[in-house]
């Protein structure tokens, strides 16, 4: 037992040795601080830096040794922050603070230099840019919509969750395809931004994203919505006509939002389009030709609704060549410290208001919050908080009512269930040691006959009775 205990020791004291030299020889500067804000860490890549020893540095605040720092914002919020730019001693450097967890407790923090200066940065882009231009000077010039660096990539979607990377890995396979797609997910997951990427990243990305709400447009007006009307195709129809949306996303995306309210008229002419690959305008007689690339999107259960005969177990087929499911932010909970971090700053700055950062306590109770309403509840608390604290900070007692009530249940009930474990624990052991003293008395206070009657080892009895205090 001994020799094994040993082994373990020298084990963890070779990883310890191994993870100290990488710190030690990584080219990037690196320091770590702990729940204080006191280095306890700072490798050689650092102190050139800096102009100062190893020795001088660790024990001290990292306000004091490192100019502009953020390290000690993110012990109090919890939120890693990635690519940000710092000056450091007069150099703008790219810097990651990652924040290290341990249980619900942020116990230290690392900060790590990306680039030495801004300018290996630009070295790099400009590279790029050079390339690109080499490429790009023969083409000739065409206006295609949107350009590429306007697009939206499945990058700027966050999370690192299995769950939502998931997610994320099928839609990059879909975007590849001309495949119709469909999308399901709780109201507020964000099921038009995958879907937009998804075109963006897509053949027709050159063409229009248009986006309709099946459940807003009334159903007389939906088909001339869709399809077009030709002049006098109806009273109020305009002069000339009007194109449809099928027109207007020729060579592009429609995406079918609410797909689980369309009417069953309008499915079957749907269907129609996607099988013959052509439209007809309300009052013409002359079919076009279409080129769209359908998303549909719903937060209902389709299959549910086949069953009832609310919709078309044909058209369901054909929607659903790529189903994609998005999960709810309750079951992607890695997640929220980021998206909460990310939205608060973009919300500050859309505002014009001084950054304001989480206390990490208020992160605990927001990522146990269930959050009915997904990503829209979030943005929506965020843009109130922004508006109504004042502080920098924001405490738990300033989140809403409604999600400190919903904590104060989960503490209740969390409560509760430890009270009844503790409760079965105790008849456990109420019962054991009334066997143990049933046991002594058959014994005649023989403890080695007591052990044998129970089934157990004599030392065992021993620990046992100290346990229980029965001499």
């Amino acid at each position: 037992m001994k020799g094994i205990g040993e082994d373990l020791m020298q084990e963890n004291g070779n990883h310890l040795n191994i993870l100290t030299t990488v710190l030690e020889h990584a080219y990037e500067g690196i320091v770590v601080v702990d729940q204080q804000g006191v280095i306890t860490h700072f490798n050689q890549a650092y102190s050139r830096l800096k102009g100062i020893s190893q020795q001088q540095a660790i024990g001290q605040n990292v306000t004091d040794v490192i100019e502009n720092t953020r390290l000690h914002h993110v012990l109090k919020t919890g939120v890693p922050e990635r690519g940000r730019l710092q000056t450091i001693s007069g150099q703008d450097m790219i810097v990651h603070r990652i924040p290290v967890w341990e249980g619900e407790t942020v116990t230290s923090a690392i900060g790590i230099l990306v680039f030495d200066g801004v300018s290996d940065l630009y070295e790099i882009l400009e590279q790029i840019e050079s390339k690109e231009h080499t490429s790009t000077a023969s083409a000739p010039s065409v206006n295609r919509g949107k350009q590429p660096t306007e697009r939206t990539n499945f990058d700027t979607i966050i999370g690192r969750s299995e769950a939502i990377m998931n997610t994320k890995r099928i839609a990059r396979k879909a975007a590849k395809t001309l495949a119709t797609v469909q999308i399901t997910g709780e109201s507020g997951t964000g099921k038009e931004l995958f879907a937009q990427a998804i075109h963006d990243q897509s053949p027709y990305a050159d063409g229009e994203f248009i986006s309709i709400n099946c459940a807003a447009i009334p159903e007389h007006l939906l088909e001339a919505e869709l399809f077009g009307y030709e002049e006098g195709a109806f009273t109020g129809a305009k002069k000339g006509g009007k194109p449809g949306l099928f027109e207007a996303a020729d060579y592009g995306t429609l995406f079918l939002d609410e797909i689980g309210d369309m009417p069953l008229s309008m499915q079957s002419k749907i269907l129609r389009v996607l099988q013959e690959k052509e439209a007809t305008r309300v009052g013409g007689l002359t079919p076009y030709q279409t080129h769209v690339r359908i998303i549909s999107a719903t937060n209902k259960n389709l299959i549910s609704m086949i069953e009832e005969e609310r919709f078309r177990e044909d058209l369901y087929y054909r929607l659903n060549i790529i189903p994609i499911h998005i999960p709810p932010l309750r079951a992607r909970k890695e997640d929220i410290p980021l998206l909460l971090a990310t939205f608060l700053e973009n919300v500050c700055r859309k505002y014009e208001i001084e950054e304001k950062h989480f206390l990490a306590e208020s992160i605990s109770i927001l990522t146990h919050y269930p959050w009915p309403g997904n990503i829209r509840e979030m943005m929506n608390m965020i843009e109130q908080l922004v508006s109504l604290v004042d502080e920098e900070c924001i405490t738990p007692d300033k989140l809403p009512a409604k999600i400190l009530t919903e904590n104060s249940t989960v503490l209740e009930s969390r409560s509760s269930a430890f009270s009844f474990l503790e409760k079965i624990q105790q008849k456990k052991q109420d019962h054991e040691k009334e066997l143990l003293i049933t046991a002594l008395k058959d014994a005649n206070g023989n403890k080695a006959e007591a052990a044998r009657q129970i089934g157990i080892h004599r030392s065992t009895l021993y620990e046992k009775l100290k346990k229980f205090d029965i001499l």
